[in-house]
């Protein structure tokens, strides 16, 4: 009986398996061998088996000011998501009123448009002649002023996009926590930060964990808004992937940037999760 047991597991398991390796595994050992490879301008790419693109991309300060600037963007906007995202969070979960609804509906919407889409809009309101400029000029006469192509628009329109999810992942947790446990704290004379810090957020730190960790993974790796709301002047590790590919050509010292990305993520996850479980098993 086991026996059998263990071969219907491995039939019904066999075929994910077989998905996951194919799908996720393959192209990533693909990656990690063309990260390896020489470039050459005709062909785009020669075999080879050199270190010689991660060898460029630690020693060019360049490179490396550009892995900061993106792990900065991403620390910053996932820590303005935890702190954005938590009251907005609560009172959604705490909401007792026909328009809860609609509230969830009014934080889900921004999801059904594209990146691309509200990048655009950015670009109307933060670019030059746009609504910040246009206001900016009645507060000082003749004045101007565009926040494209900074750091401050790149952040701003990650941030936009990544606070529904935040939003969204830390309501179901909060939604979970016994409104009771709140109330009695409260009889037991407890103020509404001693209630927060030694009641709810304990409870609630593992949606601050996965949402923290969703948004950062998504910051990391954003394209389209520094694409667009950055331009050349301001440089994450997406865009530049895409320029080396697409219009250097040079095939393998971007999948060395894409390998480097994804290790720096998974690296950085990994330790926080652990912090995290560490803290969450103390509490």
């Amino acid at each position: 009986m086991p026996r059998r047991q263990g071969l219907t597991a491995a039939l019904l398991v066999g075929p994910a398996t077989a998905i996951v390796l194919l799908s996720l595994v393959a192209p990533l050992a693909l990656l990690a061998r063309y990260s390896l490879n020489q470039y050459d301008r005709m062909t785009f790419m020669k075999e080879a088996f050199t270190a010689e693109n991660y060898l460029r991309f630690v020693t060019d300060p360049f490179y490396a000011r550009v892995l900061w600037t993106t792990l900065s963007i991403a620390l910053v906007t996932t820590a303005l998501c935890l702190v954005i995202g938590f009251p907005i969070a609560y009172g959604l979960a705490r909401m007792q009123s026909r328009w809860k609804s609609t509230a969830v509906l009014l934080v889900i919407l921004p999801l059904f448009i594209g990146s691309t889409v509200r990048a655009l809009g950015w670009i109307g309101l933060l670019g030059r002649g746009g609504l910040v400029d246009s206001l900016y000029g009645l507060v000082v006469p003749g004045g101007s002023v565009t926040l494209l192509y900074t750091a401050f628009a790149v952040g701003l329109g990650i941030l936009s996009i990544n606070l529904p999810y935040m939003i969204l992942t830390l309501q179901g947790v909060i939604e979970g926590i016994d409104a009771r446990l709140e109330e009695a704290a409260d009889s037991l004379g407890a103020t509404p930060g001693r209630r927060f810090w030694h009641v709810v957020l304990p409870l609630a730190l593992p949606g601050l964990a996965t949402g923290g960790i969703l948004v950062f993974i998504l910051a990391m790796n954003a394209y389209a808004t520094p694409f667009l709301l950055g331009g050349a002047r301001f440089q994450m590790m997406a865009p530049m992937l895409y320029r080396e590919y697409a219009v250097n050509n040079n095939w393998p010292f971007a999948a060395a940037i894409a390998f480097i990305l994804m290790l720096t993520t998974l690296s950085l996850t990994a330790a926080s999760t652990l912090l995290l479980q560490r803290r969450y098993q103390g509490a």
